[in-house]
């Protein structure tokens, strides 16, 4: 129960900041380009830690993991609650990931310590729905407390269940240390190249750009910027694995990729991770901005989607562990995700209705469901024992790395389609308006408009009504006046 409840902070985090996204980029004046590391800082913390902690695990049991990853995550989540500025939110959003790679390593080792393989898809399906619920119960909360409280209430959410999951696992749950687990120290020098292979990656993935405006924020492919992260990190990657191989005690043993299992499996989580959590964090930027709902009913939207992931989770859960096999529901479940996503990418337009999106998102659901708790099934049944704390941080690695690079990616063409549109549609727009209002209306300092955006001076559909009708009470003020001095004119004569 103490696992589930951590599990379901962590990731109900990641849905209730989704929905509040587009408030906090207006409130803290956010540019577009920084708008995905709400949700990239977070990841690209705990995807760095997530085999530091495996390890960890390992070595001193999933229980006092699992208490410091709660206490480090409920700090991270008073820093976001009370922040204001946009650095101040990334930078505790960073510390929130740092707590979070915790809990979803130790979480799914915790089924392979136990319970035995033929028992592990039933529950690795419930542990798996815990995403699915906390992704159907995170929009609509999120949306609500952002809606009536403000995007600050939306951190302070995490206290009362974070302090009901240290009370469960401090007080219940066993130390689950493996005792075949040889006792020693954490690879330091492994998690640091680690890093230095991992977050300029990811950086270059962000920041990177195909064409870049005057006053836009980020880099081109080509430039010196952009070629020396990904050079560094090719670098780190090449001493991690190096040192890997050679050390007595690593971080992350390599050799167990040498299973083919570990391998593909490593590989399709990526993929999968990418394609996850890239529609939780976009789509309601998209129907908040674009349809122009409220940022509850975006909860609302999403919310098929959600429930998709949660019957794909359980089910094929129960299924696997009835059939005995799991390979056939992975294949049918890609395939509806490949067709979700196939109607999402060609009939998404400008001006598709609430329900049309609501309806197109429910194979997406489906198709992803299965992702989250059959691949790590695999990879936990294919290694020994004393690798799984490992091994399932690994498959929770290529997970979060596939996230983290998705949205990183993502959000570097959302900012590059804004900055090469945004102006060239708003002239046909203000085509014909009156030239003060216009200047009032129109994006700042040149470029792209992004600064504008992130004020909300580009989308305050709101203000600019209000000034409209301001104006035309004082016409109607004037009118009115001037109707009198007629009639008193009139009766004098």
């Amino acid at each position: 129960m103490g696992t589930l409840l951590a599990l379901f902070l962590a990731a109900l985090d990641q849905t209730v900041v989704a929905t509040a996204g587009p408030d906090m980029q207006k409130s803290l004046a956010m540019e577009p380009a920084l708008y995905t590391w709400i949700t990239t800082a977070y990841l690209v913390a705990a995807t760095v830690l997530v085999p530091v902690y495996g390890r960890l695990s390992d070595l001193f049991g999933r229980k006092r993991i699992l208490l410091v990853g709660v206490v480090i995550f409920l700090a991270g989540s008073v820093g976001c609650g009370v922040s204001q500025s946009a650095a101040q939110l990334i930078t505790f959003r960073a510390v929130q990931g740092v707590g979070a790679a915790s809990l979803f390593t130790s979480a799914f080792a915790v089924i392979g310590d136990l319970f035995p393989p033929a028992e592990r898809g039933k529950y690795t399906g419930l542990f798996g729905a815990a995403f699915g619920v906390s992704s159907l119960v995170g929009p609509l909360l999120g949306g609500f407390i952002t809606d009536t409280w403000g995007w600050h209430w939306v951190f302070f959410i995490n206290l009362p269940i974070g302090l009901v999951a240290l009370s469960v696992i401090a007080l219940f749950m066993p130390t689950l240390k493996r005792p075949g687990v040889a006792t020693g120290s954490v690879d330091v020098l492994g998690a640091l190249l680690l890093a230095v292979a991992v977050v300029p990656f990811l950086l270059a993935a962000s920041f990177g750009r195909p064409e870049v405006a005057p006053g836009d924020f980020g880099y081109r492919w080509t430039s010196w910027q952009v070629l020396s992260l990904l050079g560094l990190s090719v670098l780190g990657a090449a001493a991690f694995v190096g040192w890997e191989l050679k050390v007595k005690e690593p971080l992350v043993e390599l050799r167990l990729f040498r299973t083919p299992v570990m391998a593909w499996g490593s590989a399709s989580l990526f993929v999968l991770g990418a394609a996850f959590l890239t529609p939780m964090v976009f789509l309601p930027l998209f129907m908040v901005n674009v349809v122009g709902v409220t940022n509850t009913a975006s909860g609302l939207t999403i919310s098929p989607l959600v429930l998709g992931v949660v019957a794909g989770n359980v089910v094929s859960g129960q299924l696997a562990a009835r059939l005995g096999t799991y390979k056939p529901l992975m294949v049918i479940a890609l395939v509806l995700l490949c067709v979700g996503f196939s109607i999402m990418g060609f009939t998404l337009r400008a001006d598709s209705s609430q329900a049309e999106v609501t309806v197109k998102m429910v194979l997406v659901g489906l198709g992803m469901g299965p992702s989250i708790p059959l691949y790590t099934l695999a990879i936990q049944n294919a290694v020994a024992p004393e690798h799984l704390g490992v091994a399932t941080s690994m498959s929770t690695f290529a997970r979060q790395m596939g996230s983290t690079f998705g949205i990183a990616v993502a959000g570097s063409l959302f900012a590059t389609t804004l900055s090469s549109t945004l102006t060239e549609r708003l002239q046909v727009v203000t085509a014909g308006l009156p030239t003060a209002l216009v200047q009032r209306y129109a994006p700042s300092g040149g470029g792209s408009g992004e600064a504008a955006l992130a004020a909300g001076k580009v989308f305050d559909g709101d203000a600019l009504k209000a000034r409209i009708e301001e104006q035309l009470e004082a016409a109607r003020a004037v009118a009115a006046k001037a109707l009198r001095g007629a009639a008193l004119a009139v009766a004098l004569v």
